[in-house]
């Protein structure tokens, strides 16, 4: 008897390679940064947080508390490294906070 290959993928090679043919990567890069943040920051941060988004590089987060806000200016380049290695790619250059 033939003995029969088996073609088996991970699922997450899977997923990676629909994504990548359907153009989607940037979809879900702003769907796992903003759970990046809320994870990072903890619950206290993100109650504060009411936006986040990623344009052209930079990391743009409106807080509600503007002590909050002066606070985080300090640990700017930490914030970027951290979300950085979180995703896994260097895709944060700067962190505007608002």
């Amino acid at each position: 008897m033939a003995k029969r290959e088996n073609d088996s993928f991970s699922l997450k090679d899977l997923m990676g390679s629909f994504i990548e043919e359907n153009n989607l990567k940037k979809g879900f890069q702003k769907i796992q940064i903003d759970e990046a943040w809320a994870k990072l920051m903890g619950a206290g941060v993100a109650s504060y947080t009411s936006e986040v988004k990623l344009q052209n590089g930079t990391l743009i987060v409106r807080l509600s508390s503007s002590v909050l806000r002066e606070e985080l200016s300090y640990g700017k380049d930490k914030i970027v490294r951290m979300i950085n290695e979180e995703m896994g790619e260097e895709l944060v250059k700067k962190l505007m906070l608002v």
